[in-house]
């Protein structure tokens, strides 16, 4: 069906050419993945499968004929039996859903009942029946795309060609794309697609055929992705302010622990407050400080007394530098909000 052979295509701007001696062949009724980084040749593949251009060296052989014997005035005649969708959707902002998929039907001179006959068809495929009169405007950018896979397969072309469809998509919208050109391959359509999105290849397992500098890397039955090295990721940012606000919280409630812990208990006495980590018995040193006046009268057996005044401990989370409080959202509070000293 569609057949290259030591295909070079060659720019007159550019070092590289956006080809060189590609080989490959696909048969009648697959579903196949054009992978790749930009500027590995993908597109440029596609444009002469539709005859857009010829190819610098080599030959393209589409449906049993070699593109480079076509005449440019049968070109047309020949594009009839190849639909094909894009990724700006290119739809006619002037003319309704109906009348954009009748377009394609209208130029090749094909009859009115005819028309009337294929359109809806199409339309109910796609799943847009009953919006044959919004304008492009009125419409999703997956409902524009779907009018665009009406218009590419109303004639009904042996052969769809997809370049990026769902680029400008979100991915619940571009699940559904998916899915229907999947439909339409079941239904004996060639389809070769185009793509950056390496969770439908995964997922899908088709061929792919992976390009790199004009070059072919890789042609796999039933294949993934590949390499996904080379797509941009965008790493998020680590949230830094969440850890810094549950350190200050341990500080503060441990403040509160120690405040209750203040009061003088007896030494085998069980602390106040339950301050787990801060029960410390306060060296000689300290509790020599302490005024004799001040101290409670011993107790009947002559305890000893044991005060918390000293030096405590306190195990703090380790945490990131996080600059000023404001950082934290703690520069603008209300009046009775209880920071402590810490802040």
């Amino acid at each position: 069906m569609i057949r290259f052979e030591n295909v070079t295509k060659s720019y007159r701007r550019g070092s590289r050419p956006g080809l060189s001696g590609v080989d490959f062949e696909i048969e009648r009724g697959e579903f196949v993945f054009l992978v790749g980084p930009s500027g590995s040749g993908k597109s440029t593949c596609l444009r002469l499968i539709l005859r857009e251009g010829l190819p610098s060296t080599g030959k393209v052989f589409v449906l049993g004929r070699d593109l480079t014997s076509i005449a440019n005035r049968k070109v047309p005649y020949f594009r009839r039996h190849v639909g094909s969708v894009f990724q700006d959707f290119r739809l006619l902002q002037n003319k309704t859903v109906f009348q954009n998929v009748a377009f394609t039907l209208q130029v090749t001179g094909a009859s009115r009942g005819y028309v009337q006959q294929l359109v809806p068809q199409a339309l109910e495929l796609v799943g847009l029946a009953g919006k044959e009169k919004r304008l492009p405007h009125e419409l999703s950018g997956g409902e524009q795309q779907r009018v665009a896979i009406a218009r590419a397969i109303v004639n009904r072309p042996q052969i769809l060609l997809a370049d990026e469809p769902t680029g400008n998509l979100d991915p619940a919208t571009s699940i559904g794309i998916m899915q229907l050109l999947a439909r339409i391959n079941n239904n004996g359509t060639t389809v070769v697609m185009a793509t950056h999105e390496a969770s439908f290849v995964d997922q899908m397992q088709r061929r792919v055929i992976e390009l790199a500098d004009g070059r072919i890397v890789r042609d796999e039955r039933h294949g993934g992705y590949g390499d996904t090295s080379g797509l941009p990721m965008l790493q998020p940012e680590k949230q830094r302010g969440a850890e810094s606000i549950a350190a200050l919280t341990a500080v503060l409630e441990l403040q509160k622990s120690v405040a209750v812990d203040a009061a003088p208990v007896s030494a085998g006495a069980a602390p106040q407050g339950g301050g787990g980590g801060v029960d410390a018995v306060a060296p000689a040193s300290t509790r020599d400080t302490a005024a004799p006046e001040a101290a409670p009268e011993q107790p009947a057996d002559d305890e000893p007394i044991v005060y918390r005044t000293g030096p405590i401990e306190i195990e703090i989370p380790e945490m990131p530098e996080v600059g000023v409080a404001d950082r934290l959202g703690l520069s603008e509070r209300a009046d009775d909000d209880q920071i402590g000293p810490t802040s």
